[in-house]
């Protein structure tokens, strides 16, 4: 387990963001991830809202006085361009269920056809 340092001034909920900001991206990316691939929003809103959160975080908070600005930013920055990645990810696992298919098709017919019956 590592040791946080406890920043002047830092509340309860700032540390606990702080501790589990990955955990809390990964749960947003892969609840707007199932809207997505749902069709409730558009894959184009979802890049331009992961461009322009990146362009917040880098630009504005990346080097902002509050920590828990930084944090949650940094949350809205990885989870939408996370969720970009979902659309991607699926394409993929498909086209490896149709190859899988495929060889599955092939491995039939070729049994089928060998068949000296």
């Amino acid at each position: 387990m590592s040791e946080l340092v406890i920043e002047h001034g830092e509340s309860r909920t700032a540390r606990r963001l702080r501790r589990n900001r990955t955990k809390v991206a990964l749960v947003v990316a892969a609840l707007e991830g199932v809207a997505v691939l749902a069709g409730a929003v558009p894959w184009w809103l979802v890049v331009l809202v992961a461009l322009g959160s990146l362009a917040a975080w880098a630009g504005f908070a990346r080097f902002h006085a509050s920590r828990t600005v930084r944090d949650v930013t940094w949350v809205v920055a990885v989870s939408q361009l996370l969720v970009v990645l979902v659309p991607i990810a699926a394409g993929i696992v498909l086209a490896l269920a149709v190859v899988v298919l495929v060889v599955l098709v092939g491995v039939a017919l070729a049994a089928l056809f060998l068949d000296r019956r």
